[in-house]
């Protein structure tokens, strides 16, 4: 569709993912004229469901769904879709002292659970309506001063048990548990009725079945938002009666607010006049933990289920078994450290995995870098200490006619497909209020 140099809307929504789309159709509902911007050629942000040359569809984004995320799971309900549960493991391995390690499930769960349990014991109390973080509770604004790595050292573990929870909290974080807060596993544990296990079990057990695509289909339906792909937007230039939004082509979209849904970490690549407040540039800036990377493997032959884990200072933290194809199998990994895997590299990814499995033939992998993509520049959102308790009520407060939407801003779920629907639709009931008020 050709579109004139400036055009005119209610409201225009930067960014396709399911913020982003989400918020585009609840306002386009209640009547508004809306314009959505997206700098891919394709809406889903950082979920994006496609053919694979592993000789499968894979999910090379989010992925992982649960019926405890409750935006998610209302639209799940209202269109249809269904679950599809994650493939069961038959052994664990794992890295401790420097040595592989393997063992059953129930073995290893033992030794991982002290410190799950631990990073997450008060979880209920520090975070007793973890959809409404505010006020935030004395426990979460004194967990949120330390990281992981910190709280770990003060629950009187053995080096091994700290360990082992600081390879599941990298994978989690996918990013470095030192560099992540410690409020995060409460919070995420609040989120869980305060069960650590359900944690685990929300992180993995489930996708949607046939693909997060289906999942965008069904949150865009009904939205008769101008979509417009391909578009890069530059600058954000605000007065007290519009906002101008201005694209790299140079053509502008004038309207009466704007909603922006760029990641943090990205949040500083456009110019907006006036500024953000200084709290928000300094939390872009600062950004979050996650500069991982996701990796699928397509491997020689059947291989017996299994999962692995490692401290963060591996290239990978995490990988196992998923799928069966052909005579093959296709495996899935993730790692803390982007700049330390090349995960278009065959070989340097099979060296990886060999640190659990050198009998393992790798043909071939995978993946798309979120964190080296400039319209990312992230995996998933995961708090540094001192967000939640000095940042993230800044980012979630308008300015003027400009306010920010999307998963790392959400209040519940942050960081997952269920925050991204929650931060998109407060948004949009939001502007809804303000301009239904003024059209009285």
């Amino acid at each position: 569709m050709t579109h004139s140099p400036t055009t005119t809307a209610d409201v225009v929504v930067i960014g396709g993912g399911f913020a982003g789309i989400s918020a585009a159709r609840d306002l386009s509902r209640a009547g508004l004229e809306v314009i959505l911007l997206e700098a891919r050629d394709r809406l889903g942000g950082r979920t994006w469901y496609r053919d694979s040359p592993l000789g499968r569809p894979l999910e090379l984004g989010g992925t992982f769904v649960h019926w405890i995320q409750p935006h998610l799971w209302a639209e799940m309900v209202a269109h249809d879709l269904e679950l599809e549960p994650s493939p069961g493991v038959d052994e664990v391995y794992w890295i401790m002292g420097g040595k592989v390690h393997s063992d059953s499930v129930e073995e290893y769960s033992a030794l991982v659970s002290p410190g799950m349990a631990g990073l997450t014991e008060g979880a209920r109390d520090a975070f007793p309506m973890p959809h409404q973080l505010f006020p935030m509770s004395e426990s979460a604004l004194a967990a949120d001063a330390l990281s992981v790595t910190d709280r770990l050292d003060q629950l009187g573990l053995t080096a091994e048990q700290i360990e082992v929870a600081r390879s599941r909290w990298a994978l989690s974080f996918n990013g470095s548990p030192e560099e992540g807060s410690a409020a995060q596993p409460l919070r995420l544990a609040a989120l869980c009725g305060g069960n650590w296990q359900l944690v685990s079990e929300a992180n993995r057990a489930y996708t949607v079945a046939g693909g997060t695509g289906r999942l965008v289909e069904a949150v865009h339906e009904g939205s008769t938002a101008d979509i417009r792909l391909s578009t890069t937007v530059t600058a954000v230039k605000a007065s007290e009666h519009q906002v101008k939004v201005t694209t790299s082509d140079g053509a502008t979209v004038t309207a009466r607010h704007v909603v922006v849904t760029l990641p943090l970490d990205i949040l500083n690549t456009i110019e907006f006049d006036p500024p953000l407040s200084e709290g928000k540039q300094t939390a872009a800036e600062r950004g979050q933990v996650s500069s991982g990377v996701k990796v699928w493997m397509r491997a020689k032959g059947r291989i017996r289920p299994f999962i692995a884990f490692a401290p963060d200072e591996y290239p990978l933290t995490m990988a196992g078994t998923e799928y069966e194809i052909g005579d093959d199998t296709i495996l899935l990994g993730f790692g803390p450290h982007s700049d330390k895997l090349d995960v278009t590299d065959v070989k340097a990814v099979e060296a990886a995995l060999h640190q659990w499995r050198p009998d393992i033939e790798l043909i071939a992998v995978d993946a798309h870098d979120w964190t080296a993509d400039p319209l990312s520049g992230e995996t998933w959102a995961m708090p540094r200490p001192g967000h939640l308790s000095t940042e993230i009520a800044e980012l979630q407060r308008p300015e003027g006619r400009v306010r920010l939407a999307g998963s790392d801003y959400a209040h519940g779920w942050a960081g997952y497909i269920d925050g991204a629907l929650e931060s998109g639709r407060r948004a949009a009931r939001h502007l809804i209020d303000e301009l239904t008020r003024v059209a009285r």
